[in-house]
């Protein structure tokens, strides 16, 4: 079980390379003040769909639970504190069977900072949720974020 043993592309039964050998997790970082807000993040020109817009995420590695990838690479990506952050759900956004990605809904406590320290990435913005689809997003993310959109809302409905 060594660390970043699911950095690898996988050719799954869709019949598209994903990048995970294990899977892939994106965290759906989400603040309530001043008012909720979800933390995008522009994709570098030479990555997948450079100059998109999505979550920090990546591979999921063989020992990792979905949240416990999520929370890696947000840390690794956006130098987000783990101890800051509440798992609150987790949403499927592709499964193929033999490779899925999902998106862990994860709530910023007080005090909680980012910072771009990744040269996969062009910037990190916290973006009012309402104001996300008027992004150029990245393809996945962007089929997914209604489903996205109505499970964080149903959280903040219950906080």
């Amino acid at each position: 079980m060594a660390g970043g043993d699911g950095n690898g592309w996988v050719q799954c039964r869709c019949g598209h390379k994903h990048w995970g050998r294990y899977g892939a997790a994106g965290l759906a970082l989400v603040r309530t003040a001043p008012r909720p807000q979800i933390l995008l993040q522009l994709r570098a020109e030479w990555t997948h769909e450079g100059g998109t817009w999505g979550l920090v995420g990546g591979a999921r590695d063989s020992h990792e639970t979905v949240a416990e990838a999520a929370l890696r690479e947000a840390g690794e990506e956006a130098e987000v504190d783990p101890d800051l952050v509440t798992v609150v759900a987790e949403l499927v956004g592709a499964d193929h069977v033999d490779w899925s990605y999902t998106y862990v809904i994860g709530l910023a406590a007080d005090g909680l900072t980012v910072a771009d320290v990744t040269p996969e990435s062009d910037a990190l913005e916290w973006v009012d949720l309402d104001a996300v689809a008027e992004r150029t997003l990245h393809s996945a993310f962007a089929t997914s974020w209604p489903r996205l959109l109505e499970a964080v809302r149903e959280v903040l409905k219950n906080l």
